[in-house]
């Protein structure tokens, strides 16, 4: 069903060891994540902020994560309120669900981990299709059904309401999961949008069981420094809650870049309103921008 060599992650790699074409490689065709330890100290935002988003240039092509244009996203706790049209997961220190993001590839860079929690969890999502497949064959065909996804909050330059796209897929014998259930419960309850039909529920929730089993997540706390790199359609990350060190300096802070990739794979033409192109290594994903 796929042309990916490994599931398996790579060991974590200096900055010396860093090359465009090994990540590249690893990202698509290898075990879709890649951890890279820097040897500097991140403190001034500008400054980080500048060399990150260069350094995620390397790769690929950085996409807006906002209707502003931004290319670069800090993530920390805001305390925005549940109700506050700022607040996103990523601004919160609350646990996240198993999820991909509307890119091919995710970056984070650590400037400053939490005084406790905030682990990265991650799964392969190969594996994951593979045990569903295997346990529950039925499921398994009713998630490669398109699911509604209610249009998010930050994206207020997409005029339509909802979108109908999979969460497994395959194309031209390459795999992809795409998967944000919190747009899809929004949707299932918004009136405006499509209900999910049983079936479609129980799916999601079998998915959700697999991916909480212990032996198929990877668990680790990005250290100060550290970059972390996932391909988005053969990978799906969460972090655990966490506690902030009372002195703002210390609060737990990451950079995140959303990057299109030159040596992406071909995607379903289910994704071109989310996407804005399916093909391999065309510029695609990321927030439409309010001029």
């Amino acid at each position: 069903m796929t042309k990916e060599k490994s599931i398996h992650s790579i060991s974590i790699l200096s900055e010396r060891d860093f090359t465009t074409e090994t990540v590249r490689d690893e990202l698509e065709k290898g075990s879709g994540m890649i951890r890279i330890r820097t040897e500097k100290n991140f403190e001034e935002f500008n400054e980080s902020s500048d060399w990150f988003l260069e350094f995620c240039k390397k790769l690929g092509t950085p996409v807006s994560q906002s209707t502003k244009g931004e290319l670069v996203l800090s993530i920390r706790n805001e305390s925005f309120g549940k109700n506050d049209p700022r607040t996103r997961g990523p601004n919160t220190k609350n646990k996240l669900g198993f999820h991909t993001d509307r890119c091919d590839v995710i970056a984070f860079l650590c400037m400053m981990p939490a005084m406790s929690g905030g682990e990265n969890q991650v799964v392969d999502s190969r594996k994951i299709a593979e045990i569903i497949q295997s346990e529950r064959p039925d499921l398994y065909e009713v998630l490669q059904q398109r699911f509604p996804y209610k249009r998010h909050v930050i994206d207020q330059g997409n005029q339509k309401p909802f979108v109908m796209q999979p969460i497994l897929s395959a194309c031209q014998g390459y795999f992809a999961c795409s998967y944000l259930r919190v747009l899809i419960d929004r949707a299932d309850h918004d009136d405006n949008c499509p209900s999910l039909t049983h079936s479609q529920r129980l799916a999601i929730d079998f998915l959700d069981e697999v991916c909480e089993r212990p032996e198929i997540q990877e668990k680790f706390t990005m250290k100060r420094g550290e970059i972390l790199i996932l391909n988005n359609w053969i990978k799906l990350h969460r972090r655990t809650a966490f506690e902030d060190f009372p002195e703002p300096e210390k609060r737990r802070h990451l950079l995140r870049v959303w990057i299109s990739m030159p040596n992406s794979r071909p995607i379903s033409d289910a994704f071109m309103e989310n996407y804005g192109s399916t093909q391999a290594g065309a510029i695609r994903g990321g927030i439409k921008q309010i001029n």
